[in-house]
């Protein structure tokens, strides 16, 4: 449920952040067959019907184990959400992790992380994630990551957390993806099997509170990037923010994900609605 709504990062910047990223290699294999995910993190979402989706992201502390073993036992890949790069008021681990908060992100109720402190990787990667693993996942999926895009101070911080929670969660044969920040995702590709570009096509204005299709330069950038990091070796994902009934809005949303070679989904701001049918790339007409 953590968007960010950075600027857009020029072509150029995120060309050359990208730039001598580590070599191609093969999508894992436990990904390479999936054709339909769902980022199911909003209040309820993990509870509702998933049975025809293949990879799941349900948020890490909320998803009782049980939901997760059923999930699981049912053929799904589960991974579970977790911010790493702020700090969530109603956490268990909030009152741990306050020291480390910096300024306030009005748009969600959540303050940006000092991942520059090592008490704050500590907690998060030695408590936390232990905790939400000891579920039963398959892995995570971070979100936040791309926090220092306007917090460069706290890049160095982010790739050192994100490296220990590869160690982690690959330790156990398990699976790690992350979201956003092309222009600077590039030093930890390396750490991740999966990736998700938010807002590819259609997104949620916070200053006018309305869904709003996004410019046609910032679809082509996201565009491009996702295929860049795709033949990275990553399996790629794309989520668009559409209303209820906006059927030519998801369709277009689904042409231009499947276009880039990513999964697409499409929800609420907030990631309560789960489409029955999930959308799928038609290998005829993407």
């Amino acid at each position: 449920m953590r968007r960010p709504r950075w600027p857009l990062v020029l072509a150029s910047l995120v060309t050359l952040g990208l730039a001598g990223n580590a070599s191609a290699r093969e999508i894992s294999p436990r990904l390479a067959k999936i054709r339909s995910w769902a980022f199911a993190i909003g209040d309820g979402a993990a509870a509702r019907d998933l049975s025809r989706y293949q990879l799941v992201v349900v948020d890490g502390q909320d998803t009782a184990a049980a939901r997760v073993r059923a999930l699981r036992r049912a053929g799904k890949v589960v991974l579970g959400y977790l911010s790493v790069g702020t700090i969530e008021k109603g956490r268990p681990w909030f009152a741990a992790a306050s020291p480390y908060r910096m300024e306030l992100w009005q748009d969600w109720g959540e303050w940006y992380a000092d991942t520059s402190s090592p008490g704050f990787r500590t907690l998060i990667a030695d408590q936390v994630a232990p905790g939400i693993l000891a579920k039963g996942f398959d892995g995570l999926f971070l979100d936040n990551v791309d926090m220092i895009e306007t917090h460069p101070r706290q890049a160095a911080g982010m790739r050192l957390l994100v490296g220990a929670l590869a160690r982690r969660v690959h330790a156990r044969h398990g699976l790690l993806f992350a979201q956003n920040g092309e222009g600077v995702i590039a030093p930890m590709l390396h750490d991740l099997d999966g990736w998700n570009r938010e807002d590819v096509t259609g997104t949620y204005d916070f200053d006018s509170s309305a869904y709003v299709v996004q410019p046609s330069g910032e679809t082509d950038a996201a565009l491009a990037a996702i295929r860049r990091i795709r033949r990275a070796g990553l399996l790629v994902t794309a989520t668009d923010y559409f209303p209820a009934g906006d059927a030519a809005g998801i369709e277009r949303a689904r042409r231009n994900a499947c276009a880039a070679g990513a999964l697409p989904y499409v929800s609420d701001i907030d990631l309560t609605r789960v489409l029955r049918v999930p959308l799928q790339c038609d290998r005829r007409k993407p």
